[in-house]
């Protein structure tokens, strides 16, 4: 391999790895959930609060992220942003109640730009040809990061169930959703120190100033010798096309512009289409929605780990097929695949049957006063949701939440393995499609005249509708019950699916500028 691809792997990788500190960050919080509600009271509502913290908190920073990528560079944004992973793990691991919980998962919310910026970072360093494996690799080390997630809250659920003197010791059977919180802030600290070895953006040297020899030295690294000239020419074509103004309300104001119109439609219907798929509800609530089958606690856990396995899987044949198959193809083949995953799992889901038997009922010890389930005996709930709503008349809504997992595995007639299937489905044509894709196309539809701008505009969006998705969960659960959820989810990919089979056209190959070109010609 020419040393230019080494660099190039080199620094992609370095910068790559803000997604596996964003998968740990993101997916640990999933194996908290039952231990955070039970130790602060917590209710629907402040449960998704605080699931949901991170992505509220990188709506404010994507306000300030485009400035500081422009000011600032893309590098010391993204040290920035690390430094934030460390603190964040450091003040959840600690927090003393829900509060302060919520703030610093909020705050590490503010380094959730770490996706974005890292897209265009290496977008920008990135030869054409390798343009879309490299941003891949965001998506795999999101998904490296999920599945570690996954299995550290198991391997740390097993070892609190242990009686083992060093266990108890070191507080992991007391503390267990701390350690889980815990584990993320040594990667965050190498993450940190890892990005001090990459160099800065050669877009941003050069727009910024025009240094170009900066910029001529960096791309020496990036690129084969006879390739550096006529790569500073394109940028220097592009930078006399675009408006003199270079300011960040002028770039965002140029977002909206008529000529950019088909890029806005594309980007802003990846930005929603990606969220409303449901992703984040499944990762961040993996063990939940296994109990929604009828598993047990440490059931649920294991399939959590085969969902960050699945995920992994698929993200490295995207990785390997991106740049052969082309973006539209995988993005709306996608889809169509998301959509039949997802009407699968609503099938087995809103075909489920919930019945308590006498026999079931008595061999349950973990609730008091068990005659208050004898109305519920023998009847036959066909939904989630309504055994649910019976289980609050009975036991009262706090007793109901802290039990309702113990009492779907003990009534639910389901075809588990119909439901798995959909989920697992569901999961790979994620990570095999719009999951890493979206974020190869973010990197490359934008001019550079805006895309310090765009990238985290668009990124902003696709928060908001994750925090939308995370937040109301538990209350989507409680109140519609997991099949319409699915449904829902399932419509919003096929109605985004639509609109991009009409605008989206191929980018495999082509320069920043060869694809603005192209898009720009296009109508909406």
């Amino acid at each position: 391999m020419s040393s230019y691809k080494k660099n190039a792997y080199k620094y992609s990788t370095i910068v790559a790895m803000g997604g596996f500190v964003f998968g740990l960050d993101a997916a640990l919080i999933s194996g908290t959930v039952n231990f955070i509600s039970q130790e602060f009271g917590l209710n629907d509502i402040q449960l998704g609060m605080v699931v949901g913290a991170p992505a509220l908190g990188v709506l404010l920073a994507l306000l300030f992220a485009g400035y500081a990528c422009n000011e600032y560079g893309r590098k010391r944004t993204l040290q920035i942003v690390a430094a934030l992973y460390v603190i964040s793990a450091l003040g959840s691991t600690f927090a003393g109640g829900y509060w302060m919980l919520l703030a610093f998962r909020f705050l590490g919310g503010l380094a959730f730009t770490s996706i974005s910026l890292a897209s265009m970072y290496i977008g920008e360093i990135a030869p054409p040809k390798l343009r879309g494996k490299l941003v891949t690799m965001i998506q795999i080390n999101i998904v490296i990061g999920l599945s570690g997630a996954y299995f550290i809250n198991y391997l740390i659920l097993q070892l609190g169930a242990s009686d083992a003197a060093w266990v108890t010791d070191f507080g992991i059977n007391k503390y267990t959703w701390r350690w889980m919180l815990g584990s993320e802030i040594i990667p965050a600290l190498a993450w940190l120190a890892l990005l001090f070895t990459v160099p800065r953006s050669p877009a941003w040297l050069y727009f910024n100033g025009k240094r170009e020899e900066e910029a001529r030295q960096t791309l020496a690294k990036l690129l084969p010798q006879d390739k550096v000239d006529s790569y500073l020419e394109d940028m220097k074509d592009s930078m006399e096309k675009s408006t003199e103004d270079r300011s960040v309300w002028s770039q965002l104001k140029g977002v909206f512009d008529k000529k950019y119109r088909v890029i806005f439609i594309i980007a802003l219907t990846l930005a929603i289409a990606q969220q409303t798929s449901g992703i984040n509800a499944i990762l961040f609530y993996a063990p939940t929605v296994f109990e929604q089958i009828g598993l047990g606690t440490d059931a649920a856990f294991m399939q959590a780990i085969w969902t960050g396995l699945t995920g992994l899987l698929f993200t490295i044949l995207g990785l390997i097929l991106v740049d052969r198959l082309g973006r539209r193809p995988m993005i709306i083949g996608g889809m169509l695949w998301i959509v039949i995953s997802l009407g699968i799992a609503f099938y087995g889901f809103n075909t489920a049957t919930y019945t308590l038997t006498k026999e079931a009922v008595s061999e349950i010890t973990e609730i008091e006063d068990k005659g208050r389930l004898d109305k519920m005996i023998d009847v036959e709930y066909s939904s989630d949701i309504k055994l649910k709503r019976a289980l609050i008349k009975s036991l009262g809504a706090e007793e109901a939440r802290e039990h309702s997992s113990l009492l779907i595995q003990k009534s639910a007639k389901i075809n588990a393995i119909l439901i798995l299937i959909g989920i697992l489905s569901f999961i790979a044509a994620f990570h095999f499609s719009i999951g890493p894709v979206m974020w190869v196309l973010f990197s490359e539809i934008f001019p550079n005249s805006i895309r310090g701008i765009a990238i985290p505009f668009f990124t902003l969006i696709t928060s908001t509708v994750s925090w939308l998705i995370q937040a109301f969960f538990p209350t989507q659960l409680a109140s519609f019950g997991i099949s319409n959820t699915l449904l829902f989810y399932a419509t919003t990919v096929f109605i985004g699916m639509i609109i991009l089979y009409k605008y989206l056209i191929e980018t495999k190959g082509l320069s920043i500028e060869e694809i603005q070109e192209k898009l720009t010609r296009s109508k909406a």
